[in-house]
């Protein structure tokens, strides 16, 4: 973690002195975001800077940039993901205060002490703006030449008939309104 920003944090009086942090972090120091990396390497740039918004809104903004290690699902290898992330956040003390927050903002609703853990605010942002399927740009895309059927359906030229599963029980049931007569 980087020397200027603290573990924990007043909320409230970063709000009243207007405070401001701006470094970088190891991507390793982030566990909920690693466990959707492919080998973790690299690092994220953040800035984190508090105040009253519009309406006099309390609140953090929070730029952050990274390069993210996933895993392309389409084929299977490591890309890096240029992620940029800025996020305007309005500090509430109950839910009922978010119905008159201002479009641009998403709520972050504070403990009565109103302590929070910047890096935890960063690592928010990044995991949200993962994808839900990663799939690399430079990939080649999949290319299939499914055959069409006549009717429109399935093509059952290719499937072999399956037995039914239940044509066993039919049978005992047959079996036994038979030996019930």
């Amino acid at each position: 973690m980087s020397a200027g920003l603290p573990e924990t944090l007043d909320a409230w009086r970063a709000v009243a002195a207007q405070r401001s942090f701006e470094g970088s972090v190891p991507l390793k120091s982030m566990p909920r975001l690693c466990e959707a990396l492919e080998q973790p390497e690299g690092e994220c740039h953040y800035v984190l800077e508090f105040g009253r918004g519009t309406l006099g809104v309390p609140g953090v903004e929070i730029r952050a940039q990274a390069e993210l290690p996933l895993a392309c699902q389409r084929s299977l290898r490591r890309f890096l993901l240029p992620v940029r992330v800025a996020q305007k956040l309005a500090l509430l003390t109950s839910e009922g205060q978010e119905e008159s927050l201002p479009e641009e903002y998403e709520a972050l609703l504070l403990d009565s002490e109103g302590t929070i853990r910047p890096l935890d605010l960063v690592e928010d942002e990044l995991i949200l703006a993962l994808p839900v399927v990663p799939v690399d740009p430079a990939s080649d895309p999949v290319e299939s030449n499914w055959p069409a059927s006549s009717d429109g359906g399935a093509v059952t030229d290719a499937t072999p008939a399956r037995e039914n599963p239940f044509s066993v029980l039919a049978t005992m049931k047959q079996n036994r309104q038979r030996d019930r007569s």
